[in-house]
């Protein structure tokens, strides 16, 4: 295990940002906190969680796929990516890292996703701690330890120090090339993980349970009649998805440009009423059945499908984002009842 004096954490960030860009979390005014590229005068933030999950380093909103140009009947087709650079993203919690697990069994799976494998492969992971859940964090119930984030390097924060513990190869590598890090004590993080597991156990979601999902509770909880009354408030506005860090879900368009055509891919919304839209129209036509799909989604078909792994990682951003209050415990109490 290494060591850094938090005074000189802007020492420590230049020189990860010497050889290679480091994000790490910033504040975003009444937005909370965001993910940004530092530069010398950047503080970095301590909240809770990001208002946006880490997810858009791995597997961005919108990128461009490929080009084409047009002539007559001669199509000339361009790959439009470039070598990603290395990549340090600094203060992933817990949830988020596990969600890049949950992104791997989809992404990295044959047929593997080329666009996502690069910036993994050139990306490195440095997760942090969290010395201070929050009332809507529920990472518990899944499986997630707070107090021991995974990732690349493990790192943790006390009043006066930062602690930093070496998962993988590529963060060895890392902390050797820091020549201002200490050595620590390997039960240096004890204590901190200690006052950690104190607070989530007294959290108001701690006692939330799984045991009534799965893959074999396909039939029953499909054919619940409780989802007309979870979701006929529902507004179909696609926010939980779009902040939740373990959405897959893309939608393929190409762009005209006037000189050629872009073929660019953007998220998508299981709760959107043009969600895969085939030539005879939606395949699920109700509000009720798109806000049934995803979160059978997250706490059924997937868990069926990948050894009882759920879908859902407990960041809360849900909770905390939905207009009209909906999300996913609220679903999980109701159904379980």
């Amino acid at each position: 295990m290494k060591k850094i004096s938090l005074n000189k954490l802007d020492e420590f960030f230049a020189a990860i940002a010497a050889s290679q860009t480091l994000y790490l979390p910033v504040e975003d005014g009444r937005k909370g906190a965001k993910f940004d590229a530092w530069k010398e005068g950047a503080v970095y933030s301590t909240a809770a969680n990001t208002s946006r999950s880490a997810k858009d380093f791995f597997f961005p909103q919108v990128e461009d796929m490929a080009s084409f140009k047009v002539d007559g009947k001669e199509i000339e087709v361009y790959d439009t990516r470039k070598e990603s650079e290395d990549f340090v993203v600094f203060g992933v919690r817990a949830c988020d890292a596990k969600s890049f697990d949950i992104l791997d069994s989809v992404y990295l799976a044959d047929p593997v996703d080329s666009y996502y494998e690069t910036r993994r492969q050139h990306g490195l992971i440095m997760t942090m701690a969290c010395n201070k859940p929050t009332e809507t964090c529920f990472c518990s119930a899944f499986g997630i330890d707070a107090a021991n984030p995974a990732g690349d390097i493990s790192c943790w924060m006390t009043d006066s120090e930062l602690l930093l513990e070496a998962n993988t190869e590529k963060g060895e590598a890392l902390l050797n090339a820091l020549s201002m890090l200490e050595d620590a004590d390997a039960s240096a993080a004890d204590d901190t993980k200690a006052a950690i597991q104190s607070i989530l156990d007294k959290l108001p979601l701690k006692g939330l349970s799984t045991e009534s999902f799965g893959g074999d509770k396909l039939m029953e909880l499909f054919h619940s009649d409780k989802w007309n009354a979870l979701s006929e408030s529902c507004l179909g506005c696609g926010t939980c998805t779009f902040v939740c860090p373990t959405c897959q879900c893309y939608d393929i368009r190409d762009y005209d440009t006037g000189h050629g055509v872009m073929r660019y891919r953007c998220w998508d919304s299981c709760m959107y009423s043009d969600f895969t839209l085939c030539a005879h129209g939606n395949t699920r036509t109700t509000q009720m059945q798109r806000f049934r799909q995803r979160f059978m989604h997250k706490l059924v078909y997937y868990p069926g499908n990948n050894n009882g792994v759920f879908g859902c990682v407990g960041c809360g951003r849900c909770m905390r984002s939905c207009p009209i209050s909906m999300n996913i415990v609220k679903v999980m109490k109701t159904l379980e009842g």
